[in-house]
């Protein structure tokens, strides 16, 4: 009996989520090269009595044009910087980048995250070439509304990271690391990380297939159970 108690116990953690801090961070987070993407923004809310009302993020060097999506309750804006060298790209030389977005809430229901809630601001962007192998963070401030101020730009292992995506070889999947919302170790590729879960429809079915499973051995370990108490 001890021993399917502790299967079960076993079993059931493999269920559940991980209790652990939110963090800011970015899906997908594993992009080839030169991809062309919808990365969304997860931005949660932690200030007991207090809400976030805007969000800057910085942006690494080499995007010359993001798009924006419309959020209810949040105005967006995007700071150009004028390069002193010219980006040679497929179009031909860019002399500008996007240095930086920020979100601004209007602070009424829709334009502001309370604690314990998260809201999401899409970006239509496309990777740069040539840097496969590194992983780029996206160092952002979070501002709330009781004059606190989070500092979302450390590296992976800090209390608070920057939301960061890995870059690997063009032409690859395009995927999310599940359980390192703060994005992958710098050199790893997606495939060298546990949990990896692609944005296709069978990656979907696959884990929905091993949750069933472990359902299904629970159900039967406490059947066992069920049956030893009854012989005993």
């Amino acid at each position: 009996m001890k021993r399917i108690a502790a299967t079960a116990a076993a079993l059931g953690a493999l269920a559940l989520p991980a209790a652990a801090q939110a963090h800011i961070s970015l899906h997908p987070n594993t992009i080839p090269a030169g991809a062309f993407v919808t990365l969304d923004v997860r931005v949660p809310g932690e200030e007991s009595g207090a809400y976030a009302y805007k969000v800057v993020m910085a942006i690494p060097p080499g995007f010359t044009e993001i798009d924006t999506q419309y959020v209810p309750g949040w105005t967006v804006h995007e700071t150009i910087t004028n390069l002193k060298q010219p980006l040679q790209t497929a179009d031909g030389p860019v002399n500008q980048e996007v240095s930086e977005i920020t979100w601004t809430g209007d602070r009424t229901t829709l334009g502001r995250i309370d604690n314990g809630f998260f809201i999401q601001f899409p970006l239509s962007i496309a990777m740069p070439t040539g840097i496969a192998g590194r992983s780029l963070a996206f160092k952002t401030v979070e501002y709330y509304s009781n004059g606190v101020t989070a500092y979302w730009i450390g590296p992976p292992s800090a209390n608070y990271p920057a939301p960061t995506i890995n870059i690997t070889k063009a032409g690859g999947v395009i995927e999310d690391v599940a359980g390192n919302e703060a994005g992958p170790t710098p050199g790893q590729t997606g495939s060298q990380i546990a949990g990896v879960v692609t944005t296709t429809a069978k990656g979907s079915s696959n884990t929905l297939a091993i949750v069933a499973l472990v359902l299904a051995a629970l159900a039967l370990l406490a059947a066992l159970a069920g049956l030893r108490r009854r012989r005993s």
